[in-house]
């Protein structure tokens, strides 16, 4: 098994992952209130680039804890 360390920087990578993806997709939605486009095309490509590393984000400890605690063969 990996060492304490190990777990806490996975679990930080998530955790902030997933306050980053809630601010993505709450910029998402404040996107479509915009009344000059310009605006709402920056906060809109803004906030989908938020959302993508925020999923990115997610996924990495998720892969690297599953490739931990799958059965070797």
């Amino acid at each position: 098994m990996k060492t304490y360390f190990w777990w806490f920087k996975h679990a930080a990578i998530a955790i902030l992952s997933i306050v980053f993806l809630i601010l993505g997709v709450e910029t998402l939605v404040a996107s479509y209130r915009q009344a000059n486009p310009l605006t709402f095309i920056m906060t809109f490509f803004s906030s989908n680039l938020i959302i993508l590393i925020s999923l990115v984000g997610i996924l990495y400890p998720v892969l690297q804890v599953y490739a931990l605690l799958k059965p070797k063969q």
